[in-house]
């Protein structure tokens, strides 16, 4: 995916923009990761109905989609500039050094807690108790996690460039894995369910999963509550403008719509799924789904294919996110080189990651994220879009010769400390939070930058929007001279017999997996599954990598 904080400053050339398939690719690839088993069997702990989970994730993706094709990506390609590019533009470097401690805090967390799920798969061979608290439990556990997290920072040192071709090779069996989970763990839950012996319609499944799925209990938590999860569990990305830097690639803003195939294939699809193996996994152990972790989940429904699922999910998610933070830590000391500064933080992330407090915690710390790098977002926005309405200059602050823009900065401190106490004084849930602190930023900023500088008109502006009127105009030129579709990108060369058998050998293999989950699902031995289904797997991953690595060489 992107650099965070990527050192390239100019507007990307139109000859570099990407077709379709890749941000599709990206998309259905990058939101299917470990939190997944995390997020989706915590949903089954919330205590609320079967429709408020179905209907609210349908409405909460929704909207992180529009998100994203709305907001994010028109910006994207009409800057062509990565977050960091613009928000200097913007907020100026002070703005920036601030912006880069908050990220590298986040990322690392979030990095700390993808180790962690790769660790709770990885303590199942070793007879290590599984880790619910937020501090560890077992000395062995922590061993674990610090030798997961050794490799991780190691990779994500030398560059993950590679991972990140793995992390491809993985996505169509990783999504795979989730459905084929669930189907092979119904059994388990059409058992535990009086007056209904198979599903055979959607009311069926609606009664095992309001008995045992999605029991409906006295909650804080309801439809509303779901549905905004949903939307701000990737704020980062799109509200706050974190994939203008994937999506300056874009040859149109509509491809922000491809988001979908991660919303409802990742946050929909692999939280239900995930949610029907958390709890079959707790009736199989007689125990609460609260007492599980991922990798007792997936081993439960998977087999040893399921620990191999939640090491790849955790591995190929915390390399990229630890290399976001290390960009972020390296901003703040430059003369740091971008490896000693990727171990310093790869060091305090594993030290985190030793700590579990992933599974008691990911979805409030998710929801902080976003909300604390919101107002970000709202600042790009209203400079962006609202400015010109208003009769502001966009970029003030820049042609004033300002370091840093003290009314975004002061808007975004401001903005944060304000998230803080509504939601610590309880006066507004953390899920709800988006709408008014993103309103209170907009007028904030709107206010204090017209009041520093904004209503004043500069000769530099001019010049400046005569040159991006002139780029936009040889970009035009450009993708009307040299069409392509969205989904081919030049000329391919034919593949070879060894590419085409591999191809095929790893297509059946994913086909094959589908198979033994309804093998599994009408009552096939339950032990023979798994193993056949880690024979299969292994199949795969040879067949596709071979694959991937013959083309790369014809290509």
């Amino acid at each position: 995916m992107q650099d965070s904080n990527s050192s390239d400053f100019s507007p990307i050339t139109p000859d570099k923009l990407q077709p379709g398939k890749k941000f599709a690719a990206n998309y259905a690839g990058e939101h299917v990761a470990g939190t997944e088993f995390v997020i989706g069997a915590l949903f089954v702990s919330w205590g609320v109905s079967t429709f408020d989970i179905l209907i609210g994730l349908l409405l909460g993706n929704f909207l992180a989609v529009l998100t994203w094709a709305l907001v994010t990506a028109p910006i994207a390609t009409d800057t062509r500039l990565t977050l960091y590019a613009y928000l200097e533009k913007i907020a100026g470097r002070g703005t920036i050094k601030l912006y880069s401690i908050v990220n590298c805090i986040l990322f690392s967390i979030l990095a700390g807690a993808m180790i962690t799920v790769s660790a709770s798969a990885i303590r199942i061979p070793f007879g290590i108790p599984a880790q619910v608290e937020w501090y560890p439990t077992s000395s062995a556990f922590v061993l674990v996690a610090l030798a997961v997290g050794a490799i991780v920072v190691y990779v994500a040192v030398k560059g993950f460039r590679g991972v990140a071709r793995f992390a491809e090779i993985c996505a169509p069996w990783m999504i795979l894995m989730f459905i084929v989970g669930a189907i092979a763990t119904l059994p388990v839950l059409i058992n535990a369910t009086q007056g209904v012996e198979k599903i055979v319609s959607f009311s069926d499944f609606l009664t095992v999963a309001n008995e045992h799925i999605y029991v409906s209990r006295e909650s804080e938590y309801g439809f509303w509550h779901v549905a905004a999860f949903a939307w701000i569990c990737n704020l980062s990305m799109h509200g706050a403008m974190g994939d203008m830097t994937l999506l300056r690639y874009a040859r149109k803003s509509s491809y922000g719509y491809f988001s979908a195939l991660g919303m409802f294939i990742g946050h929909y699809i692999a939280w239900v799924c995930a949610g029907i193996m958390g709890a079959g996994a707790a009736i199989l152990l007689g125990t609460s789904i609260s007492q599980l972790d991922a990798g007792g989940v997936a081993f439960q429904s998977l087999g040893s294919a399921g620990i191999i699922a939640v090491v790849i999910a955790g591995w190929t998610t915390s390399n990229p996110t630890i290399y976001r933070a290390g960009l972020a830590f390296q901003s703040l000391f430059p003369k740091l080189s971008r490896e000693k500064a990727t171990t310093i933080v790869g060091v305090i992330t594993t030290i985190i990651a030793c700590f579990p407090f992933v599974f008691t915690k990911l979805i409030d710390f998710v929801g902080f994220m976003g909300i604390l790098l919101a107002p970000i977002g709202a600042v790009i926005v209203a400079e962006h879009w609202l400015f010109s309405y208003l009769g502001l200059t966009r970029y003030w602050s820049k042609y004033k010769g300002n370091s840093t823009n003290y009314a975004a900065l002061f808007t975004w401190i401001t903005s944060m400390i304000l998230a803080l106490y509504l939601e610590g004084a309880g006066i507004i849930h953390l899920f709800f939070l988006l709408i008014p602190i993103w309103i209170f930023a907009t007028f904030l900023y709107i206010f204090l930058a017209s009041k520093l500088g904004a209503k004043e008109k500069y000769d530099e502006a001019i010049k400046f929007e005569k040159i991006e009127l002139n780029r936009k105009h040889e970009e035009s030129k450009y993708l009307k001279e040299n069409k392509v579709s969205n989904f081919t990108q030049g000329e391919s060369k034919p593949a070879n017999l060894s590419s085409r058998f591999c191809e095929i050998v790893s297509y059946l293999a994913l086909g094959i997996c589908v198979v033994l989950a309804f093998f599994a699902y009408i009552g096939g031995d339950t032990g023979q599954f798994k193993s056949m289904l880690f024979m299969v797997t292994v199949i795969y991953f040879i067949s596709a990598v071979i694959w991937a690595r013959i083309n790369r060489t014809t290509s």
